[in-house]
């Protein structure tokens, strides 16, 4: 029997797309950085067709917005653009729920809370060890797993595609919570939601919102146009 050839790896422009993505949001590429694009082939080796491939996957992201005739920007996110991002997030948690209410009621199995209390460990510890970069995906990790537990790929593929461009905005704004705040907040947010509380998603992602804004505020950052 033939040995099993090996899965492909990914392809250069998803490579690279990876390797800016990273780069974008670890803070290596602050908002607003020109991404031109033959200085970037240059230095990362490819060819300019396979630099736009990876700018597109970003810009599909919104990570990076495209500049006529110049390439590419990093992008950066108003306050506009922040509750235009919560709202979509809170439809598409709202039918999460329902779905996940309709089919458990409030007797979740151990498939949907296993992955609920895990993503809520984690960012319990990412807290604890305040690392706010850490936190940040922490807490989309608790969202994820929710939306995942209703069972709807699409919907769950929808959800995820916000999480590059939710994490760039947390990556330059740390909104005030107390130690150990935002984990207890979460965990009360599940358990209204497990109640069958579906109005609890929308006033948690309005108290979201305005905790991010004011966290803005702080930085000097409300008034900076989009990408």
């Amino acid at each position: 029997m033939p040995s099993r050839r090996p899965d492909p790896g990914p392809t250069t422009a998803a490579a690279l797309a990876a390797e800016l993505r990273r780069a974008v949001l670890e803070g290596d590429l602050p908002p607003g950085t020109p991404l031109r694009q033959e200085e970037l082939a240059v230095r990362h080796g490819v060819s300019r067709h396979t630099l736009r491939s990876a700018l597109a996957t970003l810009a599909a992201e919104r990570l990076v917005t495209p500049v006529a005739y110049r390439g590419a920007r990093v992008a950066e996110l108003d306050d506009a653009a922040l509750v235009a991002l919560q709202q979509l997030r809170c439809a598409l948690e709202t039918e999460a729920v329902r779905l996940l209410l309709e089919t458990h009621g409030s007797a979740w199995p151990p498939q949907v809370t296993g992955p609920l209390d895990a993503a809520l460990a984690e960012l319990a510890a990412a807290e604890a060890g305040a690392d706010w970069a850490a936190t940040a995906r922490a807490h989309a990790g608790v969202h994820r797993a929710l939306v995942d537990a209703a069972g709807s790929p699409r919907i769950a593929e929808a959800h995820a595609a916000l999480d590059a461009e939710l994490l760039l905005l947390l990556r330059h704004v740390r909104p005030h919570y107390g130690p150990g705040a935002l984990a207890a907040e979460h965990r009360a947010y599940l358990r209204e939601v497990r109640a069958g509380s579906l109005d609890a998603v929308r006033s948690h992602l309005a108290h979201s919102t305005e905790v991010i804004r004011a966290g803005r505020r702080a930085a000097g950052t409300t008034d900076r146009p989009p990408g």
